[in-house]
């Protein structure tokens, strides 16, 4: 090798050095901006860093997925005629709008079993990606989700089930049954602290030929046997504010002393609560269900005979939208190990009480 050929050799490496090294600075300084830029709060990549720190989430982000194949989803409901049943078709709308890639077909609400059907057909016929249905009476809408299924189109059974698990790929629900489980638990565990050994504790139940009334009440007795208690006077009301006012007057007029009561709906509880004060009692403590916002806050105030609610949250509608967008884009369900979304969740069924109520106060759905 000549000496003019080395001199080229040295030049040569001295100048790739020269390049490795602006090419590491300019990685380290983001295309060139200095430190100072790279922290200005009004850069892009700032407001991004500090979405990170905070856990704030908006778009896609926020409903933990990307955008995906676009997907219509039809969704029926009965009639919004019950603060829960309103916050069902609520909740379903807004999360359907988190999603760009997804189009909610919402039918109007009826508690009509044959206009529901007709209504179902419908969105079967217009050829949605998928269905997401609570029926008024969940036997009676079992042949048109099971036609929608033969279709090819998937059904989550939202709520109240269907007679037949042909009809639907995905059923979500709440827990009747752990409703009235929580609710004996805590009525049992806090008369037991309380030194009572013989109470008096009453039921006011929703309607009662309905499977969900006859679970709840059912995991309510089972409850209070493991304490040794058992229902003393229980009415059944309607799910409505004036039948829960009817059946709680009568119920204070047949019990002078009561230590608990546990009422099964938080709608028909402000008749309840109605009576209970027009009979000016206040010996017991009450608990409710469903987990309205008007029980919540009067929980909160601490002057009121209503201590604690039982959760069976219309969040479920929410989760119902997200499950059947996942079954119609062909996904499973981010942090679980298995490629398909599961064939039932149930949804659990906490206890509020004035120590965690400010924790779920924004999840309460108003009366």
């Amino acid at each position: 090798m000549t000496e003019s050929t080395t001199s080229r050799f040295g030049l040569m490496r001295l100048m790739a050095a020269m390049i490795a090294v602006l090419l590491l600075l300019t990685a380290c300084t983001g295309d060139g901006s200095s430190d100072d830029e790279t922290t200005d709060g009004d850069s892009e990549t700032s407001e991004e860093t500090a979405d990170a720190d905070t856990g704030e989430e908006t778009g896609d982000e926020a409903a933990g997925s990307t955008t995906g194949e676009a997907v219509t989803i039809g969704f029926s409901a009965p009639a919004a005629d019950h603060g829960w049943i309103a916050a069902i078709t609520e909740n379903a709308q807004a999360t359907a709008d988190e999603f760009d890639d997804v189009t909610l077909e919402v039918t109007e609400g009826t508690n009509d079993v044959n206009q529901q059907i007709a209504q179902v057909e419908t969105l079967i016929n217009s050829g949605v990606d998928a269905l997401v249905i609570l029926p008024f009476e969940g036997q009676a809408l079992t042949q048109v989700a099971q036609q929608a299924m033969e279709a090819g189109i998937p059904v989550v059974n939202l709520d109240r089930v269907f007679s037949s698990p042909q009809a639907y790929r995905t059923y979500i629900a709440g827990d009747n049954y752990g409703m009235g489980v929580s609710a004996g638990n805590y009525i049992g565990q806090r008369l037991t602290d309380e030194g009572v050994t013989d109470p008096v504790i009453a039921e006011i139940a929703g309607i009662d030929n309905l499977p969900l009334t006859q679970d709840r009440s059912q995991g309510f007795a089972d409850a209070l046997e493991t304490f040794g208690f058992e229902v003393t006077a229980r009415q059944a009301a309607e799910f409505t504010v004036e039948s829960g006012q009817a059946v709680t007057a009568n119920l204070l007029q047949a019990e002078p002393e009561i230590d608990a009561i546990w009422n099964h709906d938080d709608d028909q509880g402000i008749g309840v609560l109605a009576a209970i004060q027009e009979a000016g009692r206040d010996e017991f403590f009450m608990v409710g269900g469903a987990g309205s916002a008007n029980a919540m806050r009067e929980i909160q105030s601490g002057e009121s005979v209503l201590q604690a609610t039982v959760l069976y949250n219309p969040s479920m509608s929410s989760s119902a939208i997200r499950l059947a967008r996942a079954i119609a884009q062909g996904t499973g369900l981010d942090g679980l190990a298995e490629n398909d979304v599961p064939a039932e969740i149930i949804t659990f069924s906490a206890v509020v009480t004035a120590e965690n109520v400010e924790e779920y106060l924004p999840v309460g759905f108003e009366s």
